[in-house]
């Protein structure tokens, strides 16, 4: 499958004022500074798509980027980052709230895509989240980012305790080593349909 077009279409803060496509939906889930503004940059070959910042928390709305392929098109929702924000309990207790929401609610939502740091392997609240996501029996994937940033022998480690604990696919990714994004692309491939 081949990316043609990639493009920003709204940011949401909640279910309720999201827009509604006629495509399928894979959400980007993961800790604040997981890199998934870096992965929507590479995957759709533009490094302006998504800003991304050394600050973690800077996305603190939803936002929704269509993808036009040679196969069709789908919506990648980029969701709130959680952890180590710095932002009011009261904001962080709203994001938890629209982003359950979000994930229970929306229609097409065909997967969501658990971004786990490649350094630190399944943290606490990431736990929490994969947690979430088994309870509720949504359809989830792992991505493994910053694969570039740690030893080989940390990256593998931390993919088998990941795809050990979640029993669920996990794909190594680094913006440094596009050779990553061929697998990515196979499975979104497969999934694109309603």
């Amino acid at each position: 499958m081949k990316i043609k077009q990639a493009k920003f279409s709204k940011s949401s803060p909640d279910i309720k004022s999201a827009p509604t496509y006629n495509c399928c939906e894979f959400a980007l889930l993961g800790r604040s500074n997981a890199g998934k503004s870096t992965f929507i940059n590479v995957m759709a070959g533009n490094n302006k798509l998504a800003k991304t910042s050394n600050t973690p928390g800077k996305t603190r709305l939803i936002n929704h980027f269509e993808i036009i392929t040679d196969r069709g098109m789908f919506v990648i929702a980029d969701l709130p980052g959680y952890g180590y924000a710095k932002v009011s309990k009261t904001m962080q207790n709203d994001w938890q709230k629209n982003l359950e929401e979000y994930l229970l609610h929306r229609e097409n939502l065909k997967y969501c895509i658990q971004f786990l740091d490649a350094r630190h392997g399944l943290l606490e609240n990431d736990i929490q989240m994969i947690s979430w996501l088994k309870i509720n029996n949504l359809p989830f994937i792992n991505i493994m980012t910053k694969c570039d940033l740690a030893k080989a022998s940390e990256v593998s480690k931390n993919l088998k305790e990941a795809e050990n604990f979640t029993k669920t696919l996990c794909l190594p990714f680094s913006s440094k080593k596009p050779y990553y994004k061929d697998k990515i692309l196979d499975f979104l491939e497969c999934n694109i349909n309603l």
